[in-house]
């Protein structure tokens, strides 16, 4: 009897070690937001697949990636504009099958888009997942006359203004200052130049900024708290606080918003590549993209979700985006190589200016 209890949980625990053995992970290295647990239960019931979820940013992907080859996950979610550049420079990345992907589900303009704007050596890295805008975010009862990212420069606002120290106050800034840097992102020689001018007036604003912002949850504090009356920030951030205090809002700046697309890609030793590809066109559904959007706030690349996305939201975007304003928008094109440590050296001498 003792002999056949002992037998049986052998058996057991062999069992357990193959199902565990023969189970498959997807690693997944994305936004918070992106993957919510509901999504990936129901993702794990349907196929089988577990996931695990590491949380990052684009200089943190581009990082991981580069220091182990593109191992260590299975898909990755950079930004359009972060795909070719870190291809280039440190060969991360490989091609995506788009036979596998099921691109009826995607918004076709938003998938030529991104075709268009991954595409190294005649190859596509990159299908979109989640877009999104960043502009300015207002207390309108003590900010209203804020219409452009260098009205955050007015003396009336010394002390109250907040925005980050990376890429897209330097563009920002650029078009509200009547240039235009993503035409001038193939030659180094004008995209300085105009560095140069942005980083001139930066300085010079130094005293109007309460804190150059490095967390999305910081910066709504300091809105709510009134310490901050004006920001550069994302759309989603000032709905999110539309929600609490009507006078607070996105708007989309008079030099147009900046539009940012993330993204679906293969890390180059990618191990569960099938698995990346289930994923892909599961979240895509769009009961499931609206799901999606509920959690990450902001509206996916997927046709038809937002038939299934809150009343609320649609409102808000409706208000922010009138059809000037996204005619308006400026998509952030790719990035060519050599151009981040440029705008690293000028955000540095920025940092490290005195406020006048």
């Amino acid at each position: 009897m003792h002999r056949s209890k002992t037998l049986l949980a052998g058996v057991a625990i062999l069992t357990l070690s193959l199902g565990s053995a023969n189970a498959e992970t997807l690693r997944l290295l994305t936004w918070g937001g992106y993957a919510p647990d509901d999504v990936i239960a129901d993702f794990t019931k349907e196929t089988g697949i577990t996931v695990s979820v590491t949380k990052s940013n684009n200089e943190d992907m581009i990082s991981k990636l580069r220091a182990t080859g593109g191992s260590g996950f299975d898909l990755a979610q950079p930004s359009q504009d972060r795909i070719v550049g870190a291809q280039t420079d440190y060969d991360i990345y490989k091609p995506m099958d788009l036979s596998k992907i099921d691109a009826a589900q995607f918004i076709p303009s938003m998938m030529d888009a991104t075709r268009k704007n991954t595409t190294f050596k005649g190859q596509v890295y990159g299908v979109p997942h989640i877009w999104g805008t960043s502009g300015l975010v207002l207390d309108r009862s003590k900010a209203g006359n804020v219409g452009d990212y260098t009205d955050l420069c007015n003396p009336a606002l010394a002390g109250k203004v907040s925005y980050r120290l990376k890429r897209p106050t330097l563009i920002g800034f650029a078009f509200a200052m009547g240039m235009d840097p993503f035409a001038a992102y193939q030659d180094k020689g004008a995209y300085q130049k105009i560095l140069d001018k942005v980083e001139a007036k930066l300085v010079d604003c130094k005293s109007n900024v309460r804190v150059y912002w490095t967390g999305g949850d910081a910066l709504l504090n300091l809105l709510r708290s009134g310490e901050v009356v004006a920001a550069m920030a994302w759309d989603t951030g000032g709905w999110k606080l539309n929600k609490e205090n009507a006078n607070i809002t996105f708007v989309a700046p008079k030099s147009g918003a900046l539009g940012w697309i993330d993204t679906f890609a293969l890390p180059r030793k990618t191990k569960a590549e099938d698995a990346a590809y289930k994923w892909i066109n599961f979240v895509m559904r769009p009961q499931i993209a609206a799901r999606i959007t509920a959690s990450a706030g902001n509206f996916t690349a997927a046709k038809g979700a937002d038939e299934f996305v809150e009343e609320t939201l649609k409102k808000q975007f409706k208000e922010s985006f009138p059809p000037a304003a996204i005619d308006n928008i400026k998509w952030y094109p790719t990035v060519p190589a050599g151009l981040e440590e440029l705008e690293g050296k000028t955000l540095d001498r920025v940092n490290a200016a005195k406020s006048g």
